[in-house]
């Protein structure tokens, strides 16, 4: 065989990907774009450029740019809820433990991501549309630590302002962390003090 056709042969094999083997390639491909460029120059196009495919097989996927950018919020919520839950699952059942470990997976999963967060949030911002998206995927962590936090809670409760404060904090601390304004030691740090403080004014 020439080695013509064995690249051609080779080709015809990497791209018969299953749908959710491509939904893959591109969402990495959409992360190492915002990674090296910015979101920004994050198109549907370019997408389908940079991932070497048609650029119908893209808009199949995601449809619009703003079904990109809530795809690639999507993918990082499912990171982070796998990451915290195994930690979770692998902590010590004490309230210590147990908020040291959530401090530390919110601030781990945005530091993995790198610097990409930052930009696709202020993409998901931008837009009434994909602001609901995040928000609905913010309520559901909330849901989440509301009852893994649960066997600590007193019988004053948590409302969900406080919720609400806890995850502002933990946005902030950690996109400072991935900008590098303070180390990820700080922030975890931080977001520990402010969790536990919250459940301790749960028992007045």
């Amino acid at each position: 065989m020439s080695s013509t056709m064995e690249r051609d042969t080779v080709t015809a094999k990497r791209v018969r990907l299953t749908r959710e083997q491509r939904l893959r390639q591109l969402l990495d491909v959409a992360w190492r774009l915002v990674r090296e460029e910015g979101t920004d120059v994050l198109t549907l196009p370019r997408l389908a450029e940079e991932a070497a495919v048609a650029k119908p097989v893209v808009y199949d996927h995601f449809g619009t740019r703003n079904g990109l950018l809530a795809a690639l919020y999507q993918d990082f919520d499912v990171r982070q809820t796998v990451v915290m839950d195994a930690a979770i699952a692998a902590s010590d059942p004490t309230l210590e433990a147990t908020v040291r470990t959530i401090a530390a997976s919110y601030v781990d999963c945005v530091l993995t991501q790198g610097r990409e967060m930052p930009g696709v949030l202020a993409a998901l911002a931008g837009s009434p549309e994909l602001a609901a998206v995040k928000r609905d995927y913010q309520l559901v962590y909330i849901e989440k630590c509301r009852k893994v936090l649960g066997p600590f809670i007193g019988q004053g409760g948590i409302a969900q302002a406080g919720f609400w404060a806890m995850l502002g904090a933990a946005d902030g601390l950690s996109h400072s962390a991935a900008t590098g304004e303070i180390t990820a030691d700080e922030a975890q740090d931080e977001l520990y003090e402010t969790i536990i403080a919250m459940v301790n004014r749960s028992s007045r």
